[in-house]
């Protein structure tokens, strides 16, 4: 498999230090740049200070939830790309919540290679 561009940017919101540890260690062998939160404001914060190419955020997080990252984040950028990563993949889905329409969702549990791949697919679209 080819290395990701490390110009491209992943911002990774997950209160599960084991998961997120995981996740930015996957994405940083595979190339790519990653910046971590453990919770969505924070995340949200970065995202107002520099562009990322992708959100990459779990649903279910204190303070605020990746459904309303999302929505922020696609309000300051309407070309970042969004995925869930979460246990409670019928949350993401429901259309009462104002995800992101384009949005991917990756349920948990999943094997590194599979969120890799899906990262680079959802890139490259």
């Amino acid at each position: 498999m080819d290395k990701a561009d490390p110009n491209t940017r992943i911002l990774l919101a997950e209160d599960d230090n084991d998961m997120r540890r995981f996740l930015v260690k996957a994405l940083q062998n595979a190339g790519f740049t990653v910046a971590s939160f453990d919770n969505g404001l924070s995340a949200y914060h970065r995202l107002r200070e520099e562009p990322f190419e992708l959100l990459l955020t779990d649903i279910v997080m204190p303070e605020m939830d990746g459904i309303e990252l999302a929505r922020r984040a696609t309000e300051l950028d309407p070309d970042i790309k969004v995925m869930f990563i979460t246990g409670f993949a019928a949350v993401a889905l429901n259309p009462d919540n104002n995800a992101p329409r384009d949005a991917k969702i990756l349920s948990k549990p999943f094997h590194l290679k599979d969120l890799v791949g899906e990262v680079q697919r959802l890139l490259a679209a």
